[in-house]
Order: C-alpha cells, then structure tokens, then sequence
C-alpha cells in the first residue's frame, strides 16, 4: 500500500510535515470457509456462517502538521489528523436465502477518526527532560466490533446503517512524561556528603508518567436486568450516549546505576552496569472506573435487586439474603476497575 511523508522547511525554526497512509490488513475472524456450518442448517434457528470472501479492512490516514523550535533545548508541535475505516467487518443479515434466512459477516461497515494534537518536547536541559502532549479525538462509525448489529439483528430489525462514537472513541487525553536525573562523575550537580566529595545521588533519577482521559462511551438501558439474560434489556436514549468517568493515573519509577568493573585493569577488563529500581504504578492509588452497569452507571450494582420485577424472584428463593449476598457479589466485578497502586523492587544487570 502506499505511504508517502514530506516535510518542507520554512526557516531553520519551522517545518510543515505531512503524510498519506494506506494501511490493510486480512480478515481476523470469521474468514474460513467451514462446510459444518451448513449441516441441517435449514433446521437451525438464525444460523451464523463465517464468509471466507471478505475483503482486507482498509484504513486510508491523513496528517498535516506545523513544528516549531521554541529555544535551543524545546518545540511545539501541531498535528492534525484525519482516518478513513473502510471495509470494516460486521454481522449482516441474509434475508430470503435458500433454505433459509441466515447470519454472516461482511464488508459493511465504516468510521472516521479525527482529531488534533499538541507536543511540547523539551530535550534534556540541566538535569531535566520533558514531554507532554494533548489530543482532541472524534472516532465515529457504524460499528465498534464486528458483532455490534448482533442485536438489532436477532430482534428482527433490517440491517441498519448508523453513525454512532465507537466505543474506543477518548474525546480528551493528556499524557506527561517527565525525566530527573543526575549525572556522575564530573557531570554530577547534585547534593554531596558533607565533610566528603561522595556524591549522594549520582547516576540516579526519577521518571513520572502521568496519563488524563476523558471516558469512553457505553450505551445506558432503560430498566434493570438480571445477569441470567432472560430479560432483553432496551436501550434508553442513542447508541454510545453515555461516557464513563474520567481516569487519571501517575506512575513513578525510581532508579540507580552502578557501574560494576571485572578483572585486572586494562583491555581485558570487562564492565557490566547494575540498575536498581523501584517502580510505582498508580501511584496516588486513583479508583479508575473501566466499565459499569448500563442500568445504573457504577460498576459494584446492576440495580436488580433493588427493582420491583426483581422482588418476586427474591421471595422465591430457599434464602433471599443468600441469594442477595450471592447476586451483589457476582455483578461487583474486580475487572471493572483499573488496577490500584502497585509496587515493584527490582534489578537489571547488562553486561
């Protein structure tokens, strides 16, 4: 596919850049032809077939962007951006197909990303060296994962074309990156032992990671259901209108090298460097929210119990607090939220 990038300096202290990218790639599921799936089909109900003539998903990318030095050691960097998601693959329905109407995949789908991002990257100056960034993201299409018109599908309803945020789609992220490290030797700045010229903190630093987003879309219900299913759950308002929370985590990582020497000195001596380290992800141990209940919006409740068409199944049980207990303990999935903080202690040896 082609994939052609220029960049045009303006003076010694700007450039224009862009780029064009056609990217493909083979179809990753439901490609291969598998003559069981048509064994006593015309005696199935609503039959799924893979389709081994789907075509290889296409996305075309757009850039252009503006560079600019701001001093010596820094620049900003303005990038806009624009993807076109073609041949996209999504569940269709055959209807009026001998023997009988069934389901498959096909090329179908589309979407658009688009966007524009803010850099500022600072080299190492002193003891310090910076990136941060920012990006404003659209990502809009017909279908988030090849089985999004599952649904509409097996309710019967023709195969409908829609553009709705896909379920990816971050509005806003903000990512920060930064460096600190001291040097050694003759390049050291930092503080020494008093009363000795032994240097406290050479060859250390510390790096910081700091990553802001704004949430990914789900699509709210309208009454609460339970987790057996047996209930179809109808959707309140679009298709991806609601957003989870924001998410915000730091990670902190820590470290020092020793530089190690091995036999006689001379050309035979071999060196090897020691890096002790101590990484912190989560640092502020943040409660990330990745997924929630469509009903209530948290994650920990589904808000059965507490419904009214919940209260006769509760009666029924050999234990209604057994089976509430049971049930709040199955819908308060860990997964739901990110990982808290945690704390890593190691050592890497290169030699």
């Amino acid at each position: 596919m082609p994939r052609i990038a220029f960049s045009f300096p303006i003076s010694d202290e700007a450039t224009f850049f862009a780029h064009y990218d056609v990217l493909t790639q083979r179809p990753t599921e439901s490609a291969r032809f598998n003559p069981a799936d048509y064994l006593n089909m015309r005696f199935q109900s609503n039959p799924l077939v893979a389709n081994p003539a789907l075509k290889p998903e296409r996305t075309v990318d757009y850039a252009l962007g503006f560079q600019q030095v701001l001093s010596k050691t820094s620049s900003l960097k303005i990038e806009a951006f624009y993807r076109e998601l073609r041949n996209m693959i999504q569940m269709r329905k055959f209807v009026g197909a001998y023997p009988i109407a069934y389901r498959a995949f096909d090329n179908i789908d589309f979407g658009t990303v688009k966007g524009l991002t803010l850099t500022y990257d600072l080299r190492r100056t002193g003891n310090i060296r910076m990136n941060a960034s920012y990006t404003l993201q659209f990502a809009d299409g017909t279908g988030s994962t090849s089985q999004s018109q599952a649904a509409l599908i097996n309710a019967g309803l023709p195969n409908l074309r829609s553009i709705n945020p896909f379920g990816y789609d971050q509005r806003h992220r903000f990512i920060l990156t930064t460096d600190y490290r001291f040097g050694g030797g003759k390049d050291y700045n930092g503080p020494v032992l008093k009363g000795s010229d032994f240097q406290l903190l050479a060859n250390t630093g510390a790096n910081i990671v700091a990553n802001l987003g704004s949430g990914t879309p789900y699509t709210p219900q309208q009454f609460a259901t339970p987790v057996t299913g047996e209930i179809s759950p109808s959707t309140e308002g679009s298709i991806n209108g609601a957003r989870l929370p924001w998410q915000f985590s730091v990670d902190l990582n820590l470290d020092r090298n020793f530089n190690l020497k091995f036999g006689e000195e001379g050309e035979k001596q071999k060196t090897a460097n020691l890096n002790v380290y101590l990484w912190v992800t989560n640092l502020l141990n943040t409660r990330n929210v990745r997924g929630v209940h469509r009903f209530t919006g948290i994650p920990e409740d589904d808000g059965y119990l507490a419904s009214a068409r919940a209260q006769q199944n509760i009666e029924s049980q050999n234990s209604p607090e057994s089976f509430k207990n049971y049930y709040s303990m199955y819908v308060n999935n860990p997964n739901s939220l990110a990982q808290p903080r945690q704390i890593r202690l190691g050592v890497r040896l290169d030699f």
